[in-house]
């Protein structure tokens, strides 16, 4: 992993989209040994296939009004006024580069005597294709690890062996971590299709061990139908959806649950297409995919068919902006948008799922939610960093919404409006009295209550508004 590489003397600079795991290289850039800088993920995967074909930049609509616009925040900086900056504004767009990919070591599953590359039963594609091509035409080294040697299979060739610089083979090699790529899970590719139940049983025992999936209570089940609710609404037969990680996970599950799930496709940023998506440790895959394509194909995919996205929240803010990069002050607490920014740029619908307030006490009692302990406000006058603006998802007409487990909010030209409210929840009381953010309630002052079937989950079911 990446974290190999965090050893002073070795990594002067490291850019991402998603620091936060990169435990060792924010401790390095916390000491003053490493260079910090953040790109949206998709924007990413964007640069370097515009190096494969040649080109140093792009120009993108994607982080417009967020800290990623140095008209806003501190652009591709970390640390404020530190390090190179990779953003300029451009009009009403956005121009992004990063520096030359010289060197790509990437994964794959089999390579052939001829040094062809190959994927078959892999579980994503990620930037593999993108970085190799994009090292070759700087004229640098595309180097390959694989797990075995194959026959040679014209028709399904991933990279030809005039873009690769050397191959590695290594039959330990992992298809995610501890599971070999040798010895593959093939639900977790497109070639085999596996019992949904079982495979849910086994990989819910794996997280348990591991401790990377949070056991889900009554309060996290409610908030998660409540979404569902939400997007049964506001979506429609057919749809595209991305879920992000954590709670929206759960909504994804609760969807599938309520009956809606053979009716919706869902897409993973990592370029997996179709399937149920896997949670906790196996983030990133799915259960049964349809089929794979790289993270770049599937950011482009997402810009015309995305319907829908249910995401997670670290702050919003009254103007209705949400933080999910920054979780507190110091380099060490750096999360990064990941593919955040492109996302909300390409939906048509925003789900954002998430604690009203940190530390907050909430129980379900006969039917009604009851506030015990409001908790640390995470709803503010304003947010630490914009990674979503609010502005620019008005000005591009998007349906957005905020789901507590308390009540739910969409987003207006006045800001938060308050459009559901749970059972046993006081407005004044329980809601904008706890509240850092200005709350708007409807002209009509006519509040809708949240259905008992939500709350408890018995009986809950979902049909398509639309």
């Amino acid at each position: 992993t990446i974290e190999e590489l965090g050893l002073k003397g070795l990594t002067s600079r490291f850019i991402s989209g998603h620091l936060e795991t990169a435990r060792a290289l924010l401790d390095l850039a916390d000491e003053g040994h490493c260079e910090l800088g953040v790109l949206p993920q998709g924007t990413v995967t964007y640069l370097a296939e515009a190096q494969g074909r040649g080109e140093d930049s792009i120009l993108s609509e994607v982080g417009v009004g967020t800290f990623m616009d140095p008209r806003v925040g501190s652009g591709s900086q970390v640390v404020p006024g530190k390090g190179e900056q990779f953003v300029t504004a451009e009009g009403d767009k956005l121009r992004y580069r990063m520096p030359k990919v010289t060197t790509a070591c990437v994964i794959a599953t089999g390579a052939d005597s001829e040094g062809n590359i190959y994927m078959k039963d892999a579980v994503i594609y990620a930037e593999t294709r993108e970085a190799a091509r994009a090292a070759r035409k700087n004229g640098g080294a595309a180097i390959v690890t694989v797990a075995r040697i194959v026959p040679k299979d014209e028709d399904n060739i991933f990279l030809r062996a005039d873009e690769v610089d050397a191959i590695v083979v290594n039959p330990k090699n992992e298809m995610m971590i501890s599971i070999l790529q040798n010895k593959p899970w093939l639900w977790l590719t497109p070639s085999a299709k596996g019992n949904l139940s079982n495979i849910t049983r086994r990989v819910q025992a794996f997280n348990k061990v591991l401790k990377m999936d949070p056991e889900r209570g009554d309060v996290e089940r409610m908030l998660s139908r409540q979404a569902a609710g939400i997007f049964a609404d506001v979506s429609h037969p057919g749809a595209h959806c991305i879920v992000g990680y954590g709670l929206p996970q759960e909504v994804g599950r609760q969807i599938e649950l309520a009956g809606l799930g053979k009716n919706v496709t869902f897409l993973l940023e990592t370029g997996v297409y179709g399937g149920v998506p896997a949670p906790g440790i196996f983030f990133g895959m799915a259960f049964n995919p349809e089929r794979l394509m790289s993270s770049a194909e599937m950011f482009h995919f997402c810009e015309d068919n995305l319907d829908t996205t249910i995401l997670g929240t670290l702050q919003v803010d009254s103007e209705g902006n949400v933080n999910v990069s920054r979780k507190a002050p110091g380099v060490k607490n750096y999360i990064g948008p990941g593919g955040f920014m492109n996302l909300v740029t390409s939906a048509k619908n925003i789900i954002f799922v998430g604690a009203m307030n940190a530390r907050s006490k909430i129980a379900i009692e006969n039917g009604e939610v009851k506030l015990i302990e409001p908790g640390i406000h995470k709803y503010v006058e304003k947010v630490d960093e914009i990674t979503f603006s609010a502005k620019e998802a008005l000005r591009l007409k998007k349906n957005v919404y905020y789901v507590t487990p308390l009540c739910a909010f969409r987003l207006t030209e006045k800001g938060l409006e308050l459009c559901q409210v749970a059972p046993g929840v006081d407005i004044e009381r329980d809601i904008i009295a706890n509240s850092g953010a200005r709350i708007n309630l409807p002209e009509d002052g006519k509040v809708k209550v949240i259905d008992s079937a939500i709350v408890t989950g018995k009986g809950f079911a979902l049909d398509w508004r639309n």
